[in-house]
């Protein structure tokens, strides 16, 4: 399946798992979710910066909640240090709709997957769909790595306390995270 061709200036057509811009059902309740978002080539922190404002912009999405900017080695992959944050967003379009929007984000920046653990422009990852649980071929929610990694935890915990337990983050004190 191919996507159609996208209204938002800068995303290009791109095969898409699931159909691209799918219309937000009128009057559903918005639900809370979270983004990590994280990059490694280029202007790392410019681009964070912009992919929030790109967040904001999705149709029935604003966010709520914007943590600080992290700096953090790669892990299970090479290339430059990432610069990590995350983001609450309120939003109105269905998770998988939502994973859609942060995958044609990502590729608006330039995202290439030449291998798996690759140096990225931009790296979106959908870690809460409010309670939701999901577990599909294209999605899995709650992310499956997110209670192992400090430069998830450490910005999710910033925004949502009450989403972080404090035994994770005991649990990834030990990996380096240098706020910026």
């Amino acid at each position: 399946m191919t996507g159609a061709a996208s209204p938002l200036p800068g995303l290009s057509p791109r095969p898409s798992p699931v159909p691209f811009l799918l219309p937000v059902p009128a009057g559903r309740p918005p639900v809370t979710a979270y983004v990590a978002l994280g990059a490694n080539l280029g202007d790392a922190a410019a681009t964070v910066r912009r992919a929030f404002d790109a967040l904001a912009a999705l149709p029935g999405t604003r966010v709520t909640a914007r943590s600080g900017l992290y700096r953090t080695a790669p892990v299970d992959a090479g290339g430059p240090d990432f610069v990590n944050a995350v983001a609450a967003l309120s939003t109105a379009l269905p998770a998988p709709c939502l994973l859609d929007r942060l995958l044609q984000l990502e590729q608006a920046e330039g995202r290439q997957r030449p291998y798996r653990h690759a140096p990225r422009t931009l790296d979106l990852d959908l870690l809460l769909y409010g309670s939701a649980r999901i577990d599909s071929p294209l999605l899995t929610v709650p992310h499956p790595r997110m209670m192992a990694r400090a430069f998830v935890l450490v910005p999710l915990a910033e925004i949502a306390p009450q989403r972080v337990p404090p035994e994770a983050l005991a649990a990834v004190a030990g990996q380096p995270i240098v706020r910026l």
